[in-house]
C-alpha cells in the first residue's frame, strides 16, 4: 500500500517548477526516495521540525472528513502548536496519497490569534505570505512531499500557528491526517489573508496535506535533539480534549520545558496503525513508515516508539475497519520493533521502547492478546535492545487489577488514555533517557 512518487513535472505558467525529486528553491522528496534502505540522511541545517503529522491516504473515519471529497476552489486554514521556537518559519506539504498534481496557488502562515473564541482570526501583524522557490504558487507530483521557502515569522516555543492554503482547482481525493484533535477551516474563495475567521464556516477536526512546521534562527542554536512520538492512536491523542493540546506528546513537551530542557517533540502517531501490517483506514505500516515520519524529520535526535496494541488487538475483537485480521505472535511484533531499532541505528537516532499500556476490557482484549502483550512486554523490560525503556504498562494500570488501565486514568473505553492518564505518561518518562 505504499504510494509511489510519479515525480514527472508539469511545465507551469506560473509558480515554482517541481521536477524529478527536486523543487526550485525549495525541498520536495518522493516516498521512494525515504525507504528504510535510504542511506543516512543528514540533518538539514538551520532548520529543526518544530510540529509534524504523519500523512494518510484518504478514507473515511470516526468522524466527518474531507479527504475523499478534496477541496475545489477554497481556502484551508489549519491551526497547529509548535514546540520549538524560531525567527523563520516554512512548512511541509505532503500530496503522498493524491491520484494527481496538487496545485497550491498561495499560502500564509501566521501567529494564531489569541483565545479559544478567536477560531480561525490570526494576529493581524503576523501574516506572511509563503513562496516556493520564489514564487508563489507550485504544483505537487502525486506521490511526492515538498517544503515552502523559510519566511521571517517570530514564533515561540508552544504557541500556535495557523497555516492557510488556497486550493484554486479540483484537488481530488486528499492526503491527510485523520484525527488531530484540532479544529480546521474552510472557506469559499481566496481567503489567504484575512485576519479574522468569519468566512471560514465550515469545520473538521482532521488535518489536510500538512505534514510540517519548521523553525530556524531561534535562541538555541540548531541542534539535533528533538524528540518524536511513533505510534498508534495513544501516541496520536485519542480522547484527548479538541483545541486544549492535552495528547501526551504536548505533556512531555511541557515538563521538557519546565524542567529546563525545551526541544521539539513531534508527534508522528497514526490512529490504529499496526507495526506490521497496512490498513487503508490506519496508514502504511510501521516500518514502511518509520524513516520517513520520523527519523528524516529535521533535528531529530530521540524516538519514543509505543506500537503493537491494534496487531494483537484486531485479532481479538470485532473490528469492522481491519477485516480479516491476522494473529501476531509475540515473536513477529518484537520482531517487528527490531527493525525499527536496526533503522534508528542506522541514522544514528537514539531509540527507546515502551511497553504497551493495559488493554483489559476493552475491544482489544482476549487471551490472546493478554499472552502476546506480556510477553513483549517483558522483552521492553529485560532485553536492553532499546536504548532504554519507558513502562507505561505499569504507570497506568488500576492497582486492583494490573490488567486494566487505571479509572482516572481511562477516557472510558478501557484502552486509551484521557487528558489525566496523558499527563501520567509523560511523568513517566527520565527525561534522562531522551
Amino acid at each position: 500500500m505504499t504510494a509511489v512518487a510519479t515525480a514527472t513535472a508539469l511545465a507551469l505558467t506560473a509558480g515554482a517548477v517541481v521536477t524529478g525529486a527536486h523543487a526550485v528553491g525549495a525541498h520536495t522528496t518522493s516516498p521512494a526516495a525515504s525507504s528504510a534502505t535510504s542511506p543516512a540522511k543528514k540533518p538539514e541545517a538551520g532548520w529543526s521540525a518544530a510540529w509534524t503529522a504523519a500523512p494518510q491516504r484518504p478514507s473515511t473515519g470516526f468522524k466527518p472528513n474531507w479527504s475523499e471529497s478534496g477541496f475545489d476552489g477554497q481556502t484551508l486554514r489549519q491551526v497547529v502548536r509548535v514546540t520549538e521556537g524560531g525567527d523563520r518559519a516554512r512548512i511541509r506539504l505532503s500530496n503522498r496519497y493524491g491520484a494527481s498534481p496538487l496545485r497550491i496557488e498561495s499560502a500564509t502562515v501566521a501567529r494564531t490569534a489569541d483565545g479559544a473564541e478567536k477560531g480561525a482570526a490570526v494576529e493581524a501583524d503576523s501574516v506572511r505570505r509563503l513562496t516556493f522557490g520564489g514564487k508563489r504558487s507550485v504544483t505537487i507530483p502525486a506521490g511526492a512531499d515538498l517544503s515552502s521557502d523559510g519566511a521571517g515569522l517570530r514564533l515561540a516555543p508552544m504557541e500556535s500557528v495557523t497555516v492557510t492554503l488556497h486550493l484554486s482547482g479540483t484537488t481530488g481525493p486528499a492526503t491527510f491526517h485523520a484525527q488531530s484533535f484540532a479544529t480546521s477551516y474552510r472557506a469559499d474563495g481566496d481567503h489567504t489573508t484575512d485576519t479574522g475567521g468569519k468566512a471560514f464556516g465550515e469545520t473538521t477536526e482532521s488535518w489536510y496535506y500538512l505534514a510540517g512546521v519548521d523553525v530556524s534562527g531561534g535562541e538555541r542554536p540548531a541542534k539535533r535533539d528533538g524528540v518524536v512520538l511513533f505510534g498508534d492512536s495513544i501516541t496520536d491523542g485519542f480522547a484527548s480534549t479538541t483545541d486544549e493540546n492535552r495528547r501526551w506528546s504536548d505533556a512531555l513537551a511541557e515538563r521538557l520545558a519546565k524542567a529546563g530542557d525545551q526541544r521539539p517533540v513531534l508527534n508522528a502517531g497514526i490512529g490504529g496503525n499496526l507495526v506490521l501490517n497496512d490498513s487503508a483506514w490506519y496508514g502504511e505500516r510501521s516500518t514502511n513508515r518509520f524513516t520517513r515520519d520520523a527519523l528524516d524529520l529535521p533535528g531529530v535526535g530521540t524516538v519514543v516508539v509505543l506500537e503493537g496494541l491494534n496487531d494483537i488487538g484486531f485479532y481479538e475483537g470485532d473490528h469492522p475497519t481491519y477485516k480479516p485480521a491476522p494473529k501476531v505472535t509475540a515473536r513477529q511484533l518484537i520482531n517487528g520493533h527490531r527493525a525499527l531499532i536496526r533503522e534508528a541505528r542506522a541514522k544514528g537516532v537514539r531509540i527507546v521502547g515502551a511497553t504497551l499500556l493495559p488493554l483489559g476490557g476493552s475491544d482489544h482484549y482476549g487471551k490472546h492478546s493478554a499472552k502476546v502483550s506480556d510477553a513483549f512486554n517483558t522483552w521492553v523490560r529485560t532485553s536492553g535492545e532499546y536504548d532504554a525503556y519507558v513502562d507505561f504498562d505499569k504507570a497506568l494500570a488500576d492497582p486492583d487489577d494490573p490488567e486494566r488501565i487505571a479509572p482516572a486514568y481511562d477516557s472510558g473505553d478501557q484502552l486509551h488514555p484521557n487528558d489525566a492518564g496523558y499527563r501520567a505518561m509523560a511523568r513517566v518518562v527520565d527525561l534522562k533517557a531522551l
